[in-house]
Order: C-alpha cells, then sequence, then structure tokens
C-alpha cells in the first residue's frame, strides 16, 4: 500500500508539472530579448514598445492554474499519506504486542515444562529406589517411616509434586495374607467420579470389592498419608494410569479431576516398578508380570503454576490459562478464571512426557490494547503539515499573482527607467559636444591669441580667460564622470607609463597656484622599490592624485605643506623593518624642542599617516588576491590644511556633499571630486581612506593594482629625458638640509639622475665633511652642494666657499678645475632675489621648489656647462620634425574649430586642408590621395564622422583587394601597396560608448575636445615617428 501511494505521488506531480514546465518555456522562449539596438535608436524604441514589453513580458493567464491543481492534489496525497501512515504505525504496534506477548508465553510454558520434566526424573529415581531397596532386599530396607522421611526431606527436588506414594500390587488371591500382614484393610476410594470428600479418613471408607488384582498404598508421603491402603485401582483414572504405566514402562498423566481434600484439579504421574530389569523392547505381558508396584506423584495444578508466575515477576501483564486439550472439543481447563477477551491471544503447546496426553498454555493480555497514540499523533502531524504547508502554499500562489502583477508594473517602469536612461546618455553626450565645441574654439582662439604679440595686460587677460575656460571643461568633466560612474560605463585602460614623470607634471600643473596662496612647500616622493615603469591607466591615476591635490591646495590657507609620496603595499605590512626614511618619518614623528619645528617639510604638525590606510582589507591580510603579476601602490597626498570636521568625516566621499553648507561659498567647488576619485580607486582593485584633525591638517592614502612594465614599451611621451640623464651618471651631491624627510625628497629626484648623495644636517657639519672627503676619490666626484633656504648662512658658506679655494691651491689645482657648483634650494623667492643671490657669487643657481626633473636638468646642464635649453627645444624640434610637410585634412562642420585645429597644425609646419562635410571627405580621400592624416568631427550634418570613416575603409579595402588580385597596378594608386589612411575622432562626446563606436567603425584613435597642441601631437606621433 505504500509503496502504492508513492507511485501515485510521482504520478501526479509529473502529470502536473510537466504542462507547467512547457508553458514555462515557451513563455522564455517568447521573452527572448531581440537583438541590441544602435544607441541613436535604442530611445525610439523602447518608446515604442513600453506597451509591447507590458503584454509580452506578462505571465501566461494559464500560469496559476497548474499551481492551484497542484495544490489539490498535495493536500488529497497529504490526507492519503496520514491515512496510510496510521494504518502502518498501528499494524507495526500491533505486531510488536503480539510478538511481546508470545515471548513472554513461550517463556513460561518452556519453564513450566522444563521443571515438571525435572519433577518427572526425580520421580522416575524415586520409583527405581524403591525397587532396590523394598524388592530387591529381603527384608524389605524401607518401611512407611523411612519412606515419608526421606520423601519429605527430598521434596525441594519435586517441587511440582504436592505428595508421593508407593502402592503394591496384589493379587486377589495374596489378599488375605497381605491385609494380616499389614494389619489394615484394603479400602476403596469413596466414588467412583472422585468426588470432593471433605474429611476423608481410611476407617470411614468401605473395603474394596472382590476383583483379580488391586493396587494398595502402602508408602506415601505425610502430605499425602490420608491415602495409604487405599485401592489405587478402585479409581477410573488411577486404574486407566496404573495399566498404561506398567504396559509402556514409561511415567502417565491422568485427566486433570479433583485431588482428595483439596479443591484444586490436579493429575497423577504414575510409573511402574518392576522386580527385574527389563529389555527396551519389552512387550506389555513381560511388563505386566514383571510388576511388582506402582509409584505416583500428584500434581496440584493451580498451586504450581501459580507458584511459577510468581517467580517470574511480582506483578504480571499478562493472564495465563492452562488447558488438557487431548479432547479437543472438550478441553479441560486446568488453571486459570474465564476473562474478558482482550483481543490478543497467544497458545504454547506443553509436553508433559506422557504422549497420550496434550496440554497447552493460553496466555492474554490483562487489559485491552490501548489507542495507538504515536501513529494518531504521527498521523494527525502529517496531516497538520500537510494543510499547513498547503496554507502556505496557497498563501504563496495568492503572493505570485500579486508579484506577477507587481512585476508587470515594474516592467513598466523598468521599460521607462531604460528609456530615461538612454535619454541621459544622449542627453549628456549632446550636452558635452554643444558645450565643448564652443568652448574648443574659445579655447584655442585663445590660446592662439597668447601666440601673439601682446602687452603685459593683454595677455594677463588673455591667460585669465584661458583657465577659467580650462576649469569650465574640468567642471564638465567631473559631471560627465559622475554620471558615467553612476551608469556603469566608467572603464580604465591599461597602457604602460612612468610613474615618475605624470607625477612631476601634476605637481608641476598645481605649483603655480600653491604658490599663489603662499604655500611654501610641495613635494613628491617616489620609493625605490616602486617600478620605473607599470602598466594602468595613466589618465585615470593622473585625475585621483589631481583631485586630493587640488583638495590640498583649496583647504590649505597660506605656508604650510603638500606632500605626495608613493610607495608598494608590501612596504606597510611590518612596522618594525621599515627601510624607507619617510615611512619612518610617519612612525616617528618626533618634535625638536630646541628648534620648535616638527621634522615634516614645512616645520608645522601633520596628522599620523598610517592611520589613513590601518583599515585596508589587503594590509589586514584579508584581501585574498594575490596576483605575482601584479603591484600594489600606496599613494598619499599629505597636507596641513584647515583639516575635516569630525561630525562630516563620515559623508566625506558622497557626491555633491561637502564638509559644511559654507564649504562651496569659502571654497568653492562642486564636491564630487572625491567621489570619483573613491570610484576611481575601487575599479583599479584598491581602497581609499583618510585621516584628518581640524588645525593641523589631513592625509589621504589610496591604494591600486598596477601591472610591471617594461621601460622598452614606453611611448616616446614618457622617454623625453632618457639620452639626457646619461650626462649626470656618476656624479655626486651634498645635501645641506635640517629636515631629514625633506632631505630625502631632495636625494629622491637627484637619484633619478643617477647622481650618488650624502647629507648633511648644517653648514658646520658640511664643512667638516668636505675636509674629510679632500683627499678620497668621493671629492673628485662631488659636482654639486645643494643648501636648503632654512639653513642658510651667508658667514657660514663664505667660509665653505673659502675651505674648497684653499683645497684648490694646496692641491696646485689649475683655475680650469671645476669645484663642486653651490645651488640654494628654495620655495618662495622673487626674481630679483635670484638674480642678485647668483650675481654676488655666493650660488651658481637656484633651485625652486617643488622639485621637477626638467627643471633640475636644465639648470644642471647650465651650471655644468651642458647643452643649454637642450630639453626644453627638444619636443618642439620633435613636434617639427614629425608633422613638417606632412599632409593632413580636418573635416568639422564648425568653422571656428577647423580654424583651431588648422592654427595648430600649421604652426607645427603641417599642411592642412580643411573641409567641412562627410562627402567632401570621402572625395578627397578617394584613393588614390596625398593625405598622410585625417582629424574627422563625430557630429556632422547629412553624413556624420562615423558614417564617413566606414565609407572611407570600404574604398580602401577594395584598392587594396584589386592590388593583392593584381587587377591594378601599384602605379595607379600612387606607388602604394596598402592603402590606409590614419583618421582620428575630433568631437566633444567623451562617452566610453562613443570611443568604442569609433574603433568599430575603423578609426585609429580619439581626441576629445576642446583640444591643444599637445594633444594634436600625441595623437599624431605613433603614426609619424616611423616615417608616414
Amino acid at each position: 500500500m505504500g509503496k502504492g501511494c508513492w507511485l501515485l505521488l510521482v504520478g501526479v506531480i509529473l502529470s502536473c508539472k510537466i504542462p507547467g514546465v512547457c508553458l514555462k518555456l515557451r513563455w522564455k522562449r517568447k521573452n527572448e530579448p531581440a537583438p541590441l539596438q544602435p544607441a541613436t535608436q535604442q530611445l525610439q524604441l523602447l518608446l515604442q514598445q513600453k506597451q509591447q514589453q507590458q503584454l509580452d513580458q506578462s505571465p501566461p493567464k494559464g500560469a496559476g492554474k497548474w499551481r492551484k491543481k497542484l495544490l489539490t492534489v498535495f493536500v488529497l496525497l497529504g490526507i492519503l499519506t496520514s491515512i496510510w501512515l496510521f494504518w502502518h504505525l498501528n499494524q507495526k504496534i500491533i505486531l510488536r504486542r503480539e510478538h511481546t506477548l508470545a515471548n513472554m508465553c513461550d517463556e513460561r510454558a518452556r519453564m513450566l515444562q522444563d521443571q515438571f520434566n525435572v519433577s518427572m526424573n526425580h520421580v522416575h529415581a524415586l520409583a527405581i529406589l524403591v525397587s532396590t531397596f523394598h524388592h530387591g532386599k529381603h527384608p524389605s530396607a524401607i518401611d512407611q517411616k523411612t519412606f515419608g522421611e526421606y520423601t519429605e526431606r527430598t521434596a525441594f527436588e519435586r517441587p511440582l509434586t504436592s505428595g508421593v506414594a508407593y502402592a503394591l500390587k496384589v493379587l486377589h488371591s495374596e489378599r488375605e495374607q497381605f491385609e494380616k500382614q499389614h494389619g489394615w484393610t484394603i479400602k476403596k476410594m469413596e466414588t467412583e467420579d472422585q468426588t470432593l470428600v471433605q474429611d476423608c479418613l481410611t476407617e470411614n471408607l468401605d473395603p474394596a470389592p472382590i476383583k483379580d488384582e488391586y493396587a494398595p498404598v502402602i508408602f506415601s508421603q505425610e502430605t499425602v498419608s490420608h491415602i495409604v491402603s487405599i485401592d489405587m485401582m478402585s479409581g477410573q483414572q488411577d486404574l486407566e494410569n496404573i495399566l498404561r504405566a506398567r504396559a509402556t514402562g514409561k511415567g502417565v498423566l491422568t485427566s486433570p479431576f479433583k485431588l482428595l481434600k483439596s479443591n484444586h484439579l490436579g493429575v497423577v504421574l504414575t510409573f511402574a516398578v518392576y522386580n527385574k530389569d527389563l529389555p527396551p523392547d519389552a512387550i506389555p505381558e513381560q511388563r505386566t508380570e514383571a510388576t511388582v508396584g506402582y509409584l505416583g506423584a500428584s500434581y496440584d495444578v493451580p498451586s504450581l503454576v501459580e507458584k511459577l508466575l510468581h517467580q517470574l515477576a511480582s506483578k504480571q501483564t499478562i493472564v495465563v490459562n492452562v488447558y488438557d486439550t487431548t479432547n479437543a472439543s472438550a478441553p479441560i481447563s486446568m488453571y486459570g478464571t474465564d476473562i474478558t477477551d482482550t483481543g490478543l491471544l497467544h497458545v504454547s503447546s506443553l509436553d508433559f512426557g506422557d504422549p497420550l496426553r496434550k496440554h497447552e498454555m493460553h496466555c492474554r493480555f490483562k487489559q485491552k490494547h490501548p489507542l495507538p497514540w504515536m501513529a494518531i499523533n504521527a498521523s494527525v502531524g502529517v496531516l497538520v503539515i500537510t494543510l499547513l504547508v498547503g496554507h502556505i502554499f496557497h498563501a504563496a500562489i495568492c503572493r505570485i499573482a500579486k508579484v506577477e502583477n507587481d512585476c508587470r508594473e515594474m516592467m513598466e517602469l523598468k521599460a521607462r527607467a531604460e528609456a530615461a536612461d538612454v535619454a541621459k546618455s544622449q542627453f549628456l553626450a549632446t550636452v558635452s559636444h554643444e558645450i565643448r565645441t564652443p568652448m574648443n574654439g574659445v579655447l584655442g582662439m585663445l590660446k592662439m591669441l597668447m601666440d601673439t604679440d601682446l602687452d603685459a595686460i593683454q595677455r594677463d587677460y588673455a591667460e585669465t580667460a584661458h583657465a577659467s575656460g580650462k576649469d569650465l571643461i574640468s567642471l564638465i568633466n567631473e559631471v560627465l564622470d559622475q554620471a558615467k560612474i553612476e551608469s556603469g560605463r566608467l572603464e580604465l585602460e591599461d597602457v604602460p607609463f612612468d610613474l615618475r614623470n605624470l607625477l612631476d607634471s601634476i605637481l608641476s600643473l598645481s605649483s603655480d597656484k600653491s604658490n599663489d596662496k603662499g604655500i611654501e612647500k610641495s613635494a613628491v616622493y617616489v620609493s625605490d622599490r616602486v617600478p620605473e615603469v607599470v602598466v594602468g591607466d595613466p589618465g585615470r591615476f593622473r585625475q585621483i592624485i589631481t583631485n586630493l591635490v587640488g583638495n590640498s591646495i583649496k583647504f590649505t590657507q597660506d605656508k604650510g605643506h603638500i606632500f605626495v609620496s608613493v610607495h608598494l603595499v608590501d612596504e606597510m605590512k611590518g612596522t618594525s623593518d621599515v627601510g624607507d626614511k619617510v615611512l619612518q618619518q610617519g612612525l616617528n614623528l618626533v618634535q625638536d624642542m630646541s628648534s620648535k619645528t616638527y621634522n615634516t617639510l614645512s616645520g608645522f604638525p601633520v596628522v599620523d599617516r598610517w592611520r589613513s590606510w590601518e583599515n585596508f582589507k589587503m594590509l589586514n591580510g584579508k584581501d585574498a588576491k594575490d596576483d605575482p603579476e601584479k603591484i600594489r601602490l600606496l599613494v598619499t597626498v599629505e597636507d596641513t590644511g584647515v583639516g575635516i570636521r569630525l561630525d562630516a568625516q563620515d559623508q566625506i566621499f558622497t557626491p555633491f556633499v561637502q564638509a559644511d553648507s559654507s564649504t562651496s561659498r569659502h571654497y568653492g567647488g562642486t564636491g564630487i571630486g572625491l567621489s570619483i576619485s573613491k570610484h576611481l580607486v575601487e575599479l583599479m582593485h584598491g581602497e581609499i581612506g583618510f585621516v584628518s584633525e581640524p588645525g593641523v591638517g589631513s592625509t589621504f592614502s589610496f591604494t591600486g593594482a598596477f601591472g610591471k612594465g617594461e621601460v622598452s614599451s614606453l611611448d616616446s611621451k614618457w622617454k623625453q629625458y632618457d639620452p639626457v640623464v646619461s650626462e649626470f651618471q656618476g656624479l655626486g651631491a651634498l645635501i645641506i638640509d635640517n629636515r631629514s624627510i625633506r632631505a630625502e625628497v631632495t636625494k629622491y629626484h637627484l637619484r633619478r639622475l643617477g647622481i650618488s648623495v650624502d647629507i648633511t644636517s648644517s653648514l658646520e657639519s658640511a664643512c667638516t665633511y668636505v675636509s674629510s672627503i679632500f683627499t678620497t676619490s668621493a671629492f673628485a666626484h662631488l659636482a654639486m652642494i645643494l643648501i636648503d633656504k632654512d639653513v642658510w648662512n651667508q658667514e657660514t658658506v663664505l667660509q665653505l666657499l673659502s675651505l674648497l679655494e684653499q683645497h684648490r691651491k694646496n692641491c696646485k689645482l689649475n683655475v680650469s678645475t671645476n669645484l663642486p657648483k653651490i645651488f640654494l634650494l628654495g620655495t618662495s623667492m622673487s626674481p630679483v632675489e635670484r638674480s642678485k643671490l647668483k650675481t654676488s657669487g655666493f650660488v651658481d643657481n637656484v633651485l625652486m621648489k617643488p622639485l621637477r626633473l626638467s627643471v633640475l636638468i636644465a639648470c644642471f646642464q647650465e651650471a655644468l656647462g651642458g647643452t643649454k635649453g637642450k630639453v626644453r627645444g627638444k619636443k618642439m624640434s620633435t613636434l617639427g620634425s614629425l608633422l613638417r610637410e606632412k599632409r593632413i585634412l580636418v573635416v568639422d562642420d564648425n568653422k571656428v574649430n577647423r580654424r583651431v585645429a588648422e592654427g595648430a597644425l600649421k604652426k607645427y609646419g603641417a599642411i592642412v586642408t580643411c573641409v567641412e562635410r562627410g562627402h567632401d571627405a570621402l572625395n578627397k580621400l578617394k584613393p588614390p590621395h596625398t593625405f598622410n592624416a585625417c582629424f574627422m568631427d563625430l557630429q556632422m550634418p547629412e553624413m556624420d564622422g562615423f558614417e564617413a570613416t566606414r565609407q572611407i575603409r570600404s574604398a580602401e579595402s577594395e584598392v587594396n583587394e584589386k592590388l593583392a588580385s593584381g587587377e591594378a597596378s601599384i602605379e595607379m594608386y600612387g606607388n602604394v601597396s596598402h592603402w590606409h589612411i590614419p583618421i582620428l575622432a575630433m568631437t566633444a562626446d567623451v562617452i566610453q560608448a562613443t570611443y568604442e563606436k569609433c574603433l568599430k567603425c575603423g578609426m585609429d584613435d580619439y581626441v576629445s575636445k576642446p583640444f591643444e597642441e599637445e594633444q594634436l601631437y600625441l595623437a599624431v606621433a605613433r603614426f609619424f615617428e616611423s616615417g608616414l
């Protein structure tokens, strides 16, 4: 039954489930999304299909019916299961109860049978004893007294017997002599049916009637002494028993009868006593002839069974009845009373050694079978669970129906949101283009204006307007970046770049602002363990640092410093063995009480920079990502500004939120720079954090993952200093600075040029150092001495100079032999002060901070006799050599933009042709032509830049196929074996998708508006460096 229920359950579920699955598959196929349309068409498509999507994406009408059917089937199966479970558990309980009853009944029957057999064996032994000592001895060795005492003492061996007696076989011819010998008359039993006699006295019994043979009792146990002299053959049961016993030679039992002087039913066990040993196969006649007497033992069955049951347990849980079933149709109850039927009955057979007599033990439990609570509870539990699950399922069906309705509403809202998102992207692209296009003209014309002859006032006006325009472009870029971050479209490029040159350019651009605000010190430091070339996105890396440095400049009122440092993350993972001096300074900010200053760049106190990265996962070992091909950089920007209020620090990275409501009015800005920086850092698989104290300053730190690059993989724009650096290899320098952290920054810049550096903290110690190396090779390589303005002392400098001159005289060196050059390191000195120091002869030149590699090279070349202006003129000469006589086509529908591009390219000797439509560009660039490159605007009337580029590439492909197949000769197409003109996109749309679309249609690169001369150069450099 259980198996059938399960098969029924599986069949019903499959029959309900398969149609639902098929329906769901048809629904999914119906709702598979269509291929993506171009961005310009997607907005209209979404708006047109909004109502259709509601119908298509709504669940099918029959989707809820099969759920209700399944619910009904489930409840019915649950009810059936509970019924089956009740039946199954109840049957197990009944079987267990039957098994228990059988075990208990069989155990009692077995014990009763075993004890009866033991008692029978002892009675048999007693018969042998009588045969041996009474009939085998003359005179007899046993009398009544002896027999009585012996049987009484050995009664424990026969626990089931109520008494034993011995009857002698007496023939009628021997009766008279026997009665004289014993002094009493052979008596007969009172009645033949063994009616109970309450007071059984032998003298009241009648003499036995005359017959052939008698069996009077001569010996008896004290318990049955009243049967002495009674003829046992005068009773019907005893007569049959005696005759069978002497004929078989075995113990035989009577049928149950009421014993004399007892109210209980009993049986008599009889053994025949022979006067000689008989063979096992003796015939009945032989046994009858050899019989001399009979030994009988009576059993009070009720008393014996009761005693046995009490031995097993003081409290019985079952009722026992013992029956003589020799006559199956009329069994005789030997023990037990009639009881109410309790439902279960077990019958155990009893074998008391007499094959003609059959006995059984019937067992029942005293109480009826109780209610099967376990089965009831289990089945009710299953039923309750089924109903609960059904209720939950019903609620779920109702909930699903509601969710489906909500889903339809959400689909409608989703379609609207997608349409709005596309509209926003289109709006941003359009606004970007519409703002950048005129701004490109404004900035381009201002730049061209500044290249003309202007007086001081005019140049100031032009530069101010140009700077304001760049600020506006920067603001637009930030808003666009935030929009791209929100839409998830901001992606990073992966190119090699020189990290140190990039930081120099950032500090160079920000130095003017910091000097204008009176900030005395701004510096950059990169650990020696950081590779020279890393692979990542230099533009976004620059943007992060520019935002952080810009904020530091904005919120640092006057004096103080801004310090940018870069280390490997691995350098931070142990504070006990930090080898970098800058990191040590962060661990040991110890105030110099004598000068009342701190060992920082400016001497002002700073916050503990280590606290800005203490929660970074990769520094705490929680970041399991560890790519051996990647390096982790930690960039720190430290300032001595106003700091951030404690209550505003939690929302510092929230877009368009500043420290307080007055910040934007006081300091300016939109409040999205840090938010953008945080997202850029996360794209670099890094973390950003900060520590700030009001009135002390702030320190921002961020990490990023970069690849390991090779110098050979750098673009030409990163290699502009390589030939010059070799000029300074092997030179030595001495830095004199009373602040070790500031000296380490100067040392970092000099070591980039291959100059070995020593540091002293004062002019006096410098004099001592110089004196100590006069006689060594170190002095011969000492090419320069750099003195910080804070330790400048004219008298001590004169002492140092005289010390050097004295060494020249003592060593008899030629006047032409160069002594170490003296450089003064300053931050805020006017040109007049610098000129005065140089003309006085105290110093050879003044180096203004922040130090930059290009400035150091120029100053050192000038002071040490190198080629003056070599670096500065390199880019101009490179631009001229790359673009000179190159024919470039500019395609733009805006006249101002064409003039800006034309003027910028012509400045470097390029031959520029301008057209305003895409069709004109097709005609100009149809092979063969003489152009070397093309700048293509994207958004133009009639034919945009994308379509124009596709048609140009298609025309080039046709020509290349003809040349490859031999259909046309190279001479027909200007002796060019493969046509592919570099096409560079010019647009104000800076969305990443636009850049990808440019590459997809066949363009080679991308230039965003507004562009400057250097942007144009960088764009065409990779095409013209190889001589295209």
